[in-house]
């Protein structure tokens, strides 16, 4: 049950509340012996009380999933593990994404340990576009290759997983898209979304696939006697580059993933990739990790190589050993990311005057071309007008393809309860793609240009129809009530130690500080407003940022504080400057009293 808080916030959102007995909590609190908040938010999430140890603590000896229930596991390995034995000569084929990256890392150190020298292919973003391409497997194939492992791709390329079959390659997929009833004509298809897969794993990410597929061989490998004269690969070492890819493809931080994660957070600094270390000191990112770093600071410079012809960076970065390497690729990295920050930003501010010159903001659904916009960041400004408007967005550009056709490309985003791949996969079903698929969250495709109206019609009622079945309204959940007084770094560190790490079907908490003056407000950068904030009786000030709020409700309703009355709402956060660290507010939303 949740109780109604605010029907329409400052944002235009509902703030809802869950309604938790307080004797549950306390309950709870003296069972586990931890603090009443943290017990508030385990209940809030849903977590059993079986399950509160393994949440707080999970450990890889108690956590970790059995690898072969994944479906095809136990076959793939055992036919990989006597591939090894014989000498057959492997490659790699990866996404440009940080999940490809970070996949290709996994498998390749695991088969270098083996003293296996995989070549990695990673394809052009802007040349080859999403998923494999024959003229790929046929380089690979000429190079030697007797077995391909294609990994975050391949679940929906028939044509093209085919046609590599039959140049002669062993082709193993490694994939967590969404998977039809039928499944490509290769050798292996490991991916916990297939139709026949029963292992409830599927909110790994491929990078957590790969992972799995790793533990399965090593195993089949050590129980053939592969190891009686070889010193066993250290897998655990692998787990640094396993988070990074779960936190970075946004697949939900539960469960296994939560552990992956909270393991790879775990390595020391000294023991970290040698390309994570590079990375981490050229964007000014000190130990120990967190998800805002993968995902903010670390993963847009990894996927900012593939979006300015430069694909294969990230993958070269988490494979290197050499550190003056590293170094080198981590600021070409930096150097890609700064012009990628400038493009986007000119695409962003075409994307939002289309839509409100075109009249889009009330539509279910929106779709915006561009000829001359960059393919490598439609995503990014899908997400960005996703954001703006709370509606499903794609976002299409357009390029020659390897036939030396014209084609578009485009990336879609979605809000909570519409599946956005669904979409792209039933237009494919209809004759409108070329490809398409992705995540209930995300996708992509490729299309004819002159089927675009077509696709425009076809999605916006594929959606419609979606939202039927479905609340697109904004409803933001509090977690709690505090006083401003009462946010400290110790609580926001409890919180991150305890509850974290956040991201996908594991947010943040969100807090309501109730009766708070406003004391300063100012406009930083240009489009973020920083306040400070007190409870209306006085006390200790608190440092708060609402991001992008200028020229909004929200942004202008602070900026005119004057005596008023706020309910603020947001995240707690911990900033630190000079060695020194303080507790700090990024509000999400406001109540004026």
């Amino acid at each position: 049950m949740v109780k109604i808080l605010v029907e329409h916030s400052l944002n235009k959102a509902r703030l809802v509340a869950p309604e938790v007995s307080f004797n549950e909590i306390e309950a709870l609190a003296r069972k586990f012996d931890i603090p009443e908040i943290i017990a508030r938010l385990l209940i809030q999430r849903g977590i059993a009380e079986s399950e509160v140890e393994s949440f707080l603590n999970p450990t890889l000896k108690n956590d970790f999933p059995d690898p072969f229930s994944l479906k095809d596991m136990g076959d793939m390995a055992e036919d990989v593990a006597i591939s090894i034995e014989q000498g057959q000569n492997f490659a790699i084929f990866g996404d440009f994404d940080v999940d490809g990256a970070t996949s290709s890392a996994v498998i390749y150190r695991f088969l270098n340990a083996l003293d296996i020298d995989a070549p990695i292919y990673i394809p052009d973003r802007l040349a080859e576009g999403y998923g494999p391409n024959i003229g790929a497997l046929e380089s690979l194939k000429n190079n030697g290759a007797d077995i391909v492992f294609m990994l975050d791709c391949g679940t929906t390329a028939f044509d093209i997983v085919k046609a590599g079959t039959e140049l002669g390659l062993k082709i193993i997929i490694l994939d967590h898209h969404e998977a039809e009833d039928k499944l490509p004509e290769c050798w292996h298809v490991i991916n916990p979304k297939r139709k026949d897969d029963s292992s409830n794993l599927d909110m790994l990410a491929a990078v957590g696939v790969a992972f799995m597929a790793c533990v399965a061989i090593n195993a089949r490998l050590r129980d053939r006697g592969f190891y009686k004269s070889k010193q066993e690969p250290k897998l655990k070492a692998l787990l640094d580059i396993v988070a990074l890819g779960t936190v970075c493809d946004m697949v939900p931080l539960t469960e296994v993933n939560r552990l992956f994660v909270r393991a790879g957070f775990a390595v020391p600094y000294e023991q970290l990739n040698l390309g994570i270390r590079s990375l981490m000191s050229v964007a000014g990112i000190a130990a120990p990790i967190s998800t805002y770093d993968c995902g903010f600071v670390l993963g847009p410079r990894i996927n900012a190589g593939s979006r300015i012809h430069e694909a294969d960076l990230g993958a070269k970065l988490l494979t290197s050993e050499d550190g003056e390497v590293c170094k080198n690729i981590s600021w070409t990295l930096n150097d890609c990311n700064e012009k990628r920050k400038a493009i986007q930003q000119v695409m962003e501010e075409q994307a939002i005057a289309m839509v409100e010159d075109q009249g889009l903001a009330d539509d279910p659904f929106i779709l915006l071309d561009h000829e001359d916009w960059h393919s490598g960041l439609s995503g990014l400004v899908a997400g960005r007008i996703k954001e703006k408007y709370n509606r499903p967005t794609c976002v299409v550009t357009y390029a020659t393809g390897l036939s030396g056709i014209k084609e578009g490309r485009g990336s879609g985003r979605s809000i909570t309860g519409i599946h956005i791949a669904q979409s792209f996969i039933d237009a494919r079903a209809a004759g409108l793609l070329e490809k398409g698929g992705g995540h209930a969250m995300a996708g992509g495709f490729t299309l004819l240009p002159e089927k675009l109206e077509e696709l425009r019609e076809f999605l916006k009622a594929h959606i419609a129809k979606q939202m039927e079945n479905t609340d697109t309204n904004v409803e933001i959940t509090i977690d709690g009530i505090l006083t401003a007084r009462g946010i400290t770094v110790e609580l926001v560190e409890l919180l991150q130690n305890k509850i974290g790490p956040f991201g996908q079907e594991q947010p943040e908490p969100v807090f309501m500080l109730e009766n708070v003056r406003i004391h300063k407000a100012d406009i930083r950068g240009g489009s973020h407003i920083s306040v400070m904030l007190s409870d209306w009786e006085g006390g200790s000030r608190i440092k708060a940022m609402a991001f992008r709020a200028v020229d909004t409700p929200l942004g202008d309703a602070l900026m005119n504080a004057g005596t008023s009355s706020f309910n603020i709402v947001g995240q707690l956060k911990i900033n630190e400057w000079q060695g020194r660290k303080s507790a700090e507010m990024h509000i999400v939303d406001a109540v004026v009293m």
